[in-house]
């Protein structure tokens, strides 16, 4: 996996192209399902009012957004991400939701937050972009109280032939067109088209969980037959 690890400095430039128009591009290339599939991690994460949340690579928001929601004035939500420039239009966001999420610059891979901190770590379409997973798990599991939850939301590959081969199709000759209409950036949605068709899902993921040796528990749900997996892993 190492040999074909994402460059970091290649992803933060990327994503600071795509920054301004990604919202956008989101809500054109998915129909806003994407909104659904972040309300339904945090069903699956049990969030209760009160606690606390760190949403890794949290990008524009979305997801720091959804979990303020559920945990409520007394419960904290910090959103990080590496990239200065996805992160810009985050706090305006949520303040006109009139919600108080703390965001800052942090690599998922080094965090800066001390161990046993938080009720809840998530990422969400981040760590595929990640250079090296297994270490970004073992960060968001440190940073995570025993018993706590790591939330991953990620692209992955269907499971449904039929529906697989529609699916491709889309992703590889549409998807790319309208992400570069949307952002200027065609080649960015190349990568991100390519990067979703390669990166382990289902059984393969939790391997890497596996491996990262920090979960009791591993599970996973697919979210529109598919296209993407919620992965939960309950820290020791």
């Amino acid at each position: 996996m190492e040999k074909h690890a994402p460059d970091p400095i290649i992803i933060k430039s990327m994503f600071s192209k795509v920054a301004a128009n990604y919202d956008k591009a989101n809500s054109v290339l998915s129909i806003g399902i994407h909104h659904l599939w972040r309300k339904k991690l945090v069903y699956l994460a049990g969030t209760k009012p009160g606690q606390s949340v760190l949403d890794c690579a949290t990008g524009t928001g979305d997801l720091a957004i959804e979990f303020k929601k559920t945990v409520g004035p007394n419960g904290t939500v910090i959103g990080t991400d590496f990239c200065s420039e996805m992160l810009a239009p985050a706090p305006a966001k949520a303040k006109s939701q009139n919600l108080d999420i703390q965001f800052e610059q942090a690599d998922v891979t080094a965090l800066q937050y001390p161990d046993n901190t938080f009720d809840i770590v998530s990422i969400s379409f981040g760590i595929r972009n990640v250079s090296d997973p297994i270490k970004a798990l073992q960060e968001m599991a440190r940073v995570a109280k025993p018993g706590g939850k790591v939330m991953v939301l990620e692209f992955g590959q269907i499971s449904i032939p039929i529906l697989n081969k529609a699916y491709v199709l889309y992703s590889e000759k549409i998807l790319p067109i309208l992400g570069g209409w949307v952002t200027g950036q065609r080649e960015a949605y190349d990568y991100l088209q390519k990067s979703s068709a390669a990166f382990p899902c289902r059984e393969n993921f939790i391997s890497l969980m596996k491996t990262s040796d920090c979960f009791s528990s591993m599970a996973y749900r697919s979210v529109s037959f598919g296209i993407a997996y919620i992965y939960i892993g309950v820290v020791k």
